[in-house]
C-alpha cells in the first residue's frame, strides 16, 4: 500500500534530519580528531582537567528533558556547557571537546535519545565551542594555567566574543533543528523555545569564567562549585515536574483539562494560511463518556473501575494521532485534540475510536464489556474560544447518547433538516433575538385543585405564530429546534418571561406556581442553574413559585448528570416535576433517587379513564404512589365533567386541561383568575368551569 502524501512528507524529513545529524557528527569528529595532540597533551601535564572532565560528564547525568508552558516545544536542559567552556578557557580546545562529547553520552544515555538526536545535540554543543575557540585564538587568549592578563578589560572582551560567538552558532543550529522538527508549531514559538534556552545557556556560561579561574587556582575549588550548581538544577526541575504534573491526569497520565486546553492553543496558533483547493485543517475535539461505567464501580468497586479507566486511557492514547493531545478531563470522559480538514475525517477517527474500545477489557478472571459515546466539535469559527469548542464537544456527546448512535457531530443537525424546515429554524431564531411576544409568546394554562377549586399553578407553553404561515405546530417546531444551539436561546428567553410574569401576579396578589418545561440538551448545560438563580434574584421571585419540568427520556441518556443538575435546580428551591409520567421505563427509579415533587400523569392515561378499565387503574395506582411518597400529581388533558370526577375520587392533586381553562395570556390569565376568585366567593360551591 502506498504511503499517504503526509506520510511522504515525514519519511523525507526523517531522512533529511538524519542526514543533518551525520554532517554535524562528522564534522565535528573531524576537529575532535585534528585536537588528538593538544588533547593528549592536556590530560598528560594537566590534572586538573581530568576532574574538570569528570564533573562536567557527571553534570551530562543531571540532564532531562523539559516542554515549558510558554513555548510547548521540547527543550534539552543540561549543566554541561557552564564546566565544557570553562575547561576551553583552562586548557584549549580539545580537551574542551572531550568533556562536552562525555557529557552528550552521559545525557543520551540517561535520556534514552534516539541515536541520531543523541550525535545531533552533541554536534551542536561542541560546533559551539570550535567558533569559541576561533575567537578566543583571534583575541589572543592566554591558555596557560595560572597566567594572569595584561589588560583585564581586554581579556573580558575577548572572552565575551567567544561566549557569544557560542551562542550564535548554537542558537542557530537549534534553530534549524527544531524548525525541521516543529509539527505544524509556529515559528513565533519556536523563537520564543530557542531564546529560552539561549538564555539558560548564557547563564551556564557566565560560570565558566569563574570555573576557569577557580581550576587554576586550586584543582579542589571545581568540585565545590558543582554543588550550588546542581541545587539550584535540582530546584528547577522540581519546578518544572510540578509544572508538567499541574497538566497531567494523576491516574491515567494523560493530558488533563488546562493541558487539552494549552494543546488547543498551540493547534490554534500553528493554522497554516488556508488553500483554495482543500479545506484547511481545523482543531477538532472528540469528547467521549463511557456508558454505565457507574455500574462498574458500583458492582466490581473502585479498583476494577480504575484499571478500566487505565486500559481506556491506553487505547484512547493509542488512537490520537501525531501532533494531538489524549486528555481524561475526570470520572469517566477522555477527549482527543487533533487537525482535521473535514467532519467526515473527524467520524472516521471516533468510529475507529468507539470500534477499538468496544473491545472487552479482562481484568483477572473478569470480562468487562465497554462502550462509549462519542461528540465531535471543529473549530471552525476563528472567534470560538476552547470553551466553545469543549461546550459543543459535550452537548454533541449528549446528543448521541440520546438518539441512541455512538458518534454525533455539532452542527450535523442543520445537515438533516430539508430547506423548509432549515427556514423555520432561521426565522424562529430571528424572531427569538428579536423579542417579539406577538410571534413568540407564552400561553399558560392553569393547574386546578382538585379538593378546593383553587388554581394553585400553571404551566407555560409555547406558542409561534408565523407571520407568513401563521401558527406553527409545537411540537414540530422543537423537533426542529431541540437538537440544536437555539434550544438553550429558547430556554433562557421561556425563563426570563415567565419569571418576569411571575413577578407581575404576585405584585397583583396572585400567588401561583408557574412550571416551565426544559430539554435534555438543557439538563447537561451548566448554565440553566445559574440563569434561574440570576433571574430569581432580579426580579425577586421566590423560589418556591417556579417548577422546572422534565421528562424521564431526557434524563435516560446519563442519569448522573441528569441527576446533578436536577440536584442543583432543587438546591435553589425550584421545585421539580416529572413530565409524561408512565411512558418511560425507569419511573420508579427516578422517584426513589431525585427529588422529585410533583409527577405529571400521561393525557393518555386520563383520556382514558372514561372508557378504559386498565387505564384508570395506572391512573389510581399511580396516585396512590405518589400520595405515599409525599408527591404532588397533576392529571393532564382533562377535558370532561366525568373525567375530572373520577379524578375527584382517585385522590389526585390538580388536574390541567380544557375542562377548567383554555392555555391564555399572562394578562388575561390574571383577569381570568381575578374573576374567578370573585365568583368563587360570591358562589360557595366549587366551581370548575371558566
Amino acid at each position: 500500500m502506498r504511503p499517504s502524501l503526509t506520510e511522504q512528507l515525514r519519511l523525507r524529513r526523517r531522512s533529511a534530519l538524519a542526514i543533518y545529524a551525520c554532517v554535524l557528527g562528522a564534522t565535528a569528529t573531524l576537529i575532535l580528531i585534528s585536537r588528538a595532540g593538544e588533547i593528549a597533551g592536556a590530560f598528560r601535564d594537566q590534572p586538573a582537567v581530568w576532574l574538570m572532565t569528570a564533573v562536567a560528564a557527571v553534570a551530562g547525568l543531571l540532564a532531562y528533558i523539559d516542554t515549558p508552558p510558554s513555548t510547548r516545544t521540547p527543550m534539552l536542559v543540561s549543566p554541561t556547557v557552564g564546566f565544557s567552556f570553562a575547561i576551553l578557557l583552562y586548557a584549549g580546545l580539545g580537551p574542551a571537546l572531550v568533556a562536552q562529547a562525555l557529557a552528550s553520552l552521559f545525557s543520551a544515555v540517561r535520556l534514552r535519545l534516539p541515536r541520531c538526536a543523541a550525535v545531533e545535540v552533541a554536534a551542536h554543543y561542541m560546533l559551539a565551542l570550535a567558533a569559541a575557540a576561533v575567537v578566543l585564538k583571534v583575541g589572543g587568549h592566554s591558555l596557560t594555567p595560572g597566567q594572569s592578563p595584561r589588560n583585564i578589560a581586554v581579556h573580558a572582551s575577548i572572552v565575551g566574543g567567544a561566549m557569544l560567538a557560542w551562542l550564535l552558532v548554537f542558537g542557530v543550529l537549534n534553530w534549524i533543528s527544531r524548525s525541521a522538527r516543529r509539527d505544524g508549531i509556529p515559528h513565533r514559538q519556536l523563537a520564543v523555545g530557542v531564546r529560552n534556552d539561549l538564555l539558560f545557556q548564557a547563564a551556564l556560561l557566565s560560570l565558566s569564567p569563574a570555573l576557569a579561574v577557580a581550576a587554576g587556582s586550586n584543582v579542589a575549588f571545581v568540585p565545590l562549585v558543582f554543588l550550588p550548581l546542581y541545587a539550584v538544577h535540582r530546584m528547577a526541575r522540581l519546578s518544572s515536574d510540578r509544572d508538567r504534573m499541574s497538566r497531567l491526569d494523576p491516574l491515567t497520565k494523560l493530558a488533563n483539562r488546562i493541558g487539552l486546553r494549552d494543546g488547543f492553543e498551540r493547534m490554534v496558533q500553528s493554522y497554516a494560511v488556508p488553500r483554495h483547493d482543500a479545506p484547511p485543517p481545523r482543531a477538532t475535539l472528540l469528547l467521549l463518556d463511557l456508558d454505565r461505567f457507574k455500574d462498574v464501580n458500583d458492582t466490581l468497586g473502585h479498583d476494577v473501575g480504575d484499571q478500566l479507566l487505565i486500559t481506556v486511557a491506553e487505547r484512547v492514547r493509542a488512537l490520537t494521532p501525531e501532533g494531538g493531545t489524549a486528555a481524561r478531563l475526570g470520572g469517566d470522559e477522555f477527549a482527543i485534540l487533533t487537525l482535521t480538514r473535514t467532519a467526515a475525517e473527524a467520524r472516521t477517527l471516533a468510529t475507529r475510536l468507539v470500534t477499538a474500545l468496544a473491545m472487552p477489557v479482562r481484568h483477572e478472571r473478569l470480562r468487562v464489556d465497554v462502550a462509549a459515546s462519542v461528540g465531535i466539535a471543529r473549530h471552525t469559527d476563528p472567534t470560538a474560544d476552547f470553551a466553545d469548542l469543549l461546550r459543543r464537544a459535550d452537548l454533541a456527546m449528549y446528543d448521541a447518547k440520546s438518539s441512541g448512535a455512538a458518534v454525533a457531530v455539532a452542527g450535523e443537525e442543520a445537515k438533516q433538516t430539508t430547506p423548509e424546515r432549515l427556514s423555520i429554524l432561521t426565522e424562529f431564531r430571528d424572531a427569538l433575538e428579536v423579542g417579539d411576544r406577538e410571534q413568540v409568546m407564552l400561553l399558560y394554562q392553569p393547574q386546578v385543585s382538585l379538593r378546593t377549586g383553587e388554581v394553585e399553578g400553571v404551566e407555560a407553553l409555547l406558542r409561534w405564530r408565523h407571520p407568513v404561515h401563521g401558527p406553527i405546530s409545537t411540537p414540530e417546531l422543537l423537533s426542529v429546534v431541540e437538537r440544536t444551539s437555539i434550544m438553550q436561546l429558547l430556554t433562557m428567553r421561556v425563563i426570563d418571561e415567565v419569571i418576569a410574569d411571575v413577578a407581575a401576579w404576585t405584585r397583583r396578589g396572585l400567588m401561583m406556581r408557574a412550571s416551565l418545561n426544559i430539554s435534555a440538551r438543557d439538563l447537561y448545560s451548566e448554565d440553566i442553574v445559574s440563569h434561574l438563580a440570576t433571574q430569581l434574584e432580579r426580579h425577586r421571585v421566590a423560589p418556591s413559585q417556579i417548577q422546572i419540568e422534565i421528562t424521564e427520556s431526557a434524563l435516560l441518556a446519563d442519569p448522573t448528570r441528569a441527576q446533578s443538575t436536577v440536584g442543583r435546580i432543587a438546591a435553589l428551591g425550584v421545585s421539580v416535576a416529572l413530565d409524561d409520567f408512565g411512558t418511560g421505563f425507569s419511573s420508579l427509579q427516578h422517584l426513589r433517587k431525585l427529588p422529585i415533587a410533583e409527577i405529571k400523569i400521561d393525557r393518555t392515561f386520563v383520556a382514558g379513564m372514561a372508557d378504559n378499565h386498565d387505564d384508570a387503574a395506572i391512573v389510581r395506582s399511580t396516585v396512590e404512589m405518589a400520595r405515599s411518597l409525599g408527591i404532588r400529581t397533576v392529571a393532564e388533558g382533562v377535558e370532561d365533567e366525568y373525567t375530572f370526577r373520577r379524578l375527584v375520587e382517585s385522590g389526585c392533586t390538580l388536574a390541567q386541561g380544557w375542562h377548567a381553562a383554555k392555555p391564555m395570556p399572562a394578562g388575561e390569565l390574571a383577569a381570568w383568575v381575578v374573576d374567578r376568585t370573585a365568583r368563587r366567593q360570591a358562589t360557595p360551591e366549587i366551581v370548575h368551569r371558566t
